[in-house]
């Protein structure tokens, strides 16, 4: 396994693509496309292997949150701010530089508080299905139109206790309500993916109730597309137009993908590919 020790962590990644290419009479240098999974409490596996494509012109590099699938870390370092301090602890022990990031879901609250603190050190943000501030009001609701009575109530019970019993009924029906296609490998990639309810129940309890990135998102200094779900019922389109709005002017792009939900890259798997290729290429 590839591990790297960052701020009395052991941080697990893996690596898709090589970082220099061999090109006529020199070795070229790759930029790093950083890959930042959701959760908490999962790791990158469920990310792959979607993201390998971009190999063909980008080093990709998937990282294990601390505390999320491969990586050490103990409780008390589980913080948004130390999560997206790890991001740039990381880069320096490799040697990156000017990464860009992608983060979804979780992974994007990562990308937004690792950006905020160190605004020069990414080339480029990509933040999908993700938010600044959550709107749980809105997702029961969401939920409840979606799947009835029963899907609002587990979703209400596993933000209210994150109870083990709660987040696998949680899996089971509240999870397929968020995207519009059956992706015949989403089960099995949640079946691969190393769980880590702790660490789920240590943010659901704690810092997602009261976090509020949004005035700070003033800081990010370079350019950030956001990728957004019409039907996303856990990070909802208003959670992304605010990020966008609370972003310095010129730097952020908002795409609203009308038939995908939350992931778009799971229902709309080519149109996600493409904007994100316009992106990477600019």
């Amino acid at each position: 396994m590839m591990i790297v020790n960052v701020e009395g962590a052991r941080l697990f990644f893996d690596v898709a693509g090589p970082g220099l290419h061999a090109a006529a009479g020199r070795m070229e240098a790759r930029p790093t496309l950083i890959v930042l999974h959701g959760g908490p409490g999962f790791d990158h596996s469920p990310m792959r292997p979607y993201f390998d494509r971009y190999a063909d012109t980008h080093q990709v590099v998937y990282l294990d949150h601390r505390g999320n699938g491969r990586s050490s870390g103990a409780p008390d370092s589980w913080t948004l701010r130390q999560w997206g301090r790890d991001v740039k602890s990381f880069c320096e022990a490799l040697g990156i530089e000017k990464p860009v990031i992608f983060g979804v879901s979780f992974g994007g609250m990562v990308a937004m508080s690792y950006a905020i603190q160190f605004p020069d050190h990414p080339a480029k943000l990509i933040l999908s299905s993700t938010a600044a501030k959550l709107d749980l009001r809105a997702t029961y609701a969401i939920m409840e139109e979606r799947g009835g009575a029963h899907a609002r109530e587990v979703a209400e019970r596993v933000f209210a206790t994150a109870d083990d019993a709660a987040m696998e009924e949680y899996r089971s029906v509240c999870i397929p309500l968020y995207n519009t296609t059956a992706d015949p490998d989403a089960a099995a990639a949640r079946d691969r993916a190393i769980i880590r309810h702790e660490v789920a129940r240590h943010f659901f309890l704690g810092e997602m109730r009261t976090m509020d990135q949004l005035p700070a998102l003033a800081r990010i200094a370079c350019p950030t597309l956001i990728l957004a779900g019409r039907h996303d019922p856990i990070t909802p389109v208003p959670c992304s137009e605010d990020m966008a709005a609370a972003i310095p002017a010129g730097l952020a792009q908002l795409l609203v993908f009308d038939n995908a939900g939350h992931g778009v890259h799971r229902d709309d798997p080519d149109g996600a590919d493409k904007a994100m290729r316009a992106f990477l290429a600019a």
